[in-house]
């Protein structure tokens, strides 16, 4: 059962961290005069919260030393972004959980016994329960939001965009539950998934840079146009002819990433001009992360 310890609490630092987030940005998408959404977005943010919490204290020790190198659990900019996000929306946020995660260590099937299967099957259940709630809530949004019912300040894709991710993360408790591990036999799947991540990633930067900012623009467009071109060049592969393309994804998201770092960088340092929060950039940036991670793995 040790694979099935590792890979659960290493969903569940990436996604619940994410899912956490999603929440917020929801919540601040509202205006006050959306009282009964805000309270809703604002639980399921805490209840993750509460959730990656409970994670990290279980994976100390646990989880591989790829998968915290990696940075996509949290970036050498996540706590500044917290900070500087909780005083720009007035939104409480956990940093002591980022400053746990920073001191989390690798390690080895040792430490996992009974006793700790059945804290991470319990922690499984009740994140399934607390995603799915998240889809619905987010489901009921955009459906709202597209009848002309609910303002956010959020686009609508983005809405989109954050359910596929949550859907991911349901899929994902759901096959360790019902395997004990996650397939990686359907790497096009994959690649199609994260590629439409990512470009929607670029298409919302280059929408909430401010007009100004010509250059950041037109990269985050090009981006935009280069994965468009992944993913409809997948449409075209079959298993055995994908060795070429994800070097191809590997090498336009290597170079995607270093323009998430220096864009985060530039936001939380005040340099770019936008409407993007800083924990939003450092929140795509370690999507591109986790994204690499996948890639590089056999």
């Amino acid at each position: 059962m040790w694979k099935y310890v590792k890979l659960s609490l290493e969903t569940h630092l990436f996604f619940a961290r994410i899912m956490k987030e999603h929440s917020l940005f929801l919540l601040v998408g509202f205006p006050e005069i959306n009282t009964k959404y805000r309270e809703k977005a604002d639980w399921f943010r805490t209840q993750f919260e509460e959730g990656l919490k409970e994670t990290v204290h279980l994976a100390n020790g646990i989880v591989n030393a790829d998968v915290l190198s990696s940075c996509e659990i949290v970036t050498e900019f996540t706590m500044k972004a917290e900070e500087q996000t909780e005083k720009l929306t007035g939104v409480p946020i956990n940093c002591q959980i980022t400053a746990a995660e920073h001191k989390l260590r690798p390690g080895n099937s040792c430490g996992i016994n009974r006793e700790m299967v059945q804290k991470v099957r319990a922690l499984n259940r009740r994140m399934f329960q607390l995603v799915n709630g998240l889809i619905e809530f987010k489901e009921n949004v955009l459906q709202e939001v597209l009848s002309c019912k609910l303002y956010t300040s959020n686009y609508p894709l983005l809405i989109e965009h954050i359910i596929r991710e949550a859907k991911l993360y349901r899929s994902t408790i759901s096959e360790l539950e019902r395997n004990g591990c996650i397939s990686s036999s359907n790497r096009k799947s994959m690649e199609q998934f994260w590629n439409q991540i990512m470009m929607e990633h670029a298409q919302f930067i280059r929408g909430l840079l401010d007009p100004t900012e010509c250059e950041l623009i037109d990269t985050a467009n090009k981006f935009a146009d280069d994965y468009c071109k992944l993913i409809n060049l997948a449409r075209e592969r079959d298993m055995c002819t994908m060795d070429e393309l994800t070097r191809k994804t590997i090498q336009t998201t290597k170079a995607y990433q270093q323009f998430k770092t220096a864009g985060t960088e530039g936001i939380i340092g005040c340099n770019i001009r936008s409407v993007i929060l800083p924990l939003l950039a450092d929140h795509v940036l370690r999507e591109a992360n986790h994204y690499l991670r996948i890639l590089k793995t056999p």
